[in-house]
């Protein structure tokens, strides 16, 4: 009787398969995803490494790559490859064991590694109409508590255009999002790129630290400015003419938006706001008839010149990509909130293994992630070669 593999995601790898033959003939690109990962400062002490810390990240990623979830999970992908595919990740000799990947991953710095990656995704993302749009958001990992059994909260910023992860931040207990907004924004050059935050980041001290950088905002204001957001209602928007209108079909409602904008000069008080946006949405239900009406304000530091309202409230409606394309991947796909991952720095390292694992299947043109998954683990040498090529 033949032996069951341990891994869910084993992918049987034969002398004929083409593919190998191919891999073997790849070069790793150069200034590549791999070649970065030998930049990731080793914790260990020297004395006693079977396993090259570089060896150990390359299969930790080409593993969650295909779609696996927790320490276990790498090793058993790590166990069923073949020994051609480890070698091209730098792997030679003994397999590495789960233990080896969770004390490694687990003693790293994850910051570091953060700022690492997040760098090198800066140089393979691209622009909007000229300018780098950058949603920022916040995810508590609700599976994962730090040593003293505090949630573990990180905040990260995504590429709107590819949707690809350029930075991110573990969110210490004493403090909250606000000031680490500002810290995560010193590690990227934002000089003409758009910040995009939720509204509890619309404080002046983080408006006038984005401008200060030669970046511009887009806030939606909310009840917790209310002075602000009672200024911005005051505004004589009977007056001011509908620039666009839209209407949708969708999960049983019509829903239909309205946008109107202004460029203001004084008397609202926020540091380098020109322009206001109000946007209306009205939902009705097709079986009831009931309606609900939701406005919404949000203030930027774009003038009309610089990006018309039309394609401010495009960014702004899509600032939420950060919560569909990342953090429900990773909860829904990654079952992230399920991990058992909770010592030391291992619940951001393995979710920066998922951010990064998201953003270069994106990079590489997959739009559906779970479909991307599952085409990677039927078969080890896919996520090698697509390391490889990156």
């Amino acid at each position: 009787m033949p032996a069951v593999p341990s891994s869910p995601i084993l992918s049987v790898v034969d002398d004929s398969d083409p593919l190998l033959g191919e891999l073997a003939e790849v070069p790793p690109a150069p200034d590549g995803l791999l070649e970065l990962l030998a930049r990731v400062p080793d914790p260990r002490q020297r004395r006693g490494i079977r396993h090259g810390l570089t060896g150990v990240l390359a299969v930790a990623l080409s593993a969650v790559v295909a779609g696996a979830q927790s320490f276990v999970a790498i090793a058993e992908w790590a166990a069923d490859a073949a020994p051609e595919v480890l070698v091209r990740l730098g792997v030679t000799g003994v397999r590495p064991c789960e233990s080896t990947f969770r004390r490694c991953l687990q003693r790293l710095a994850p910051d570091q590694l953060d700022q690492l990656i997040g760098a090198w995704m800066w140089l393979h993302t691209s622009t909007i109409g000229g300018r780098r749009v950058i949603a920022f958001d916040g995810k508590t990992l609700r599976g994962a508590r730090g040593a003293a059994g505090n949630l573990v909260h990180l905040l990260a910023g995504l590429c709107q255009q590819t949707g690809a992860v350029l930075a991110q931040l573990a969110v210490d207990v004493k403090t909250n999002e606000i000031p680490m907004l500002r810290k995560l924004l010193d590690t990227l050059d934002i000089t003409g790129a758009v910040i995009t935050a939720d509204a509890l980041h619309c404080q002046r001290d983080t408006a006038e630290y984005i401008i200060g950088r030669g970046g511009h905002y887009i806030f939606t204001v909310k009840d917790n400015q209310p002075k602000l957001r009672r200024k911005l209602k005051n505004l004589p928007w009977k007056q001011i003419p509908i620039l666009d209108a839209s209407i949708e079909h969708d999960h049983g409602r019509i829903a239909k938006r309205v946008l109107k904008a202004t460029e203001i000069t004084e008397g609202i008080g926020f540091p380098g706001a020109v322009q206001v946006l109000q946007l209306t949405r009205t939902a009705t239900d097709r079986k009831t008839g009931k309606r609900h009406t939701e406005v919404v304000y949000a203030i930027t530091s774009l003038s009309i010149a610089d990006a018309k309202p039309a394609q401010i409230a495009a960014w702004l409606r899509a600032h939420w990509a950060i919560k569909n394309k990342l953090h429900w991947v990773r909860d829904v796909t990654y079952a992230e909130d399920h991990s058992q991952v909770r010592t030391g720095g291992g619940p951001q390292v393995m979710a920066t293994l998922r951010n990064t694992a998201i953003s270069i299947l994106r990079l590489n043109a997959h739009t559906n992630i779970a479909a991307a998954l599952r085409h990677h683990a039927r078969n080890h040498l896919r996520p090698v070669k697509l390391l490889l090529n990156c």
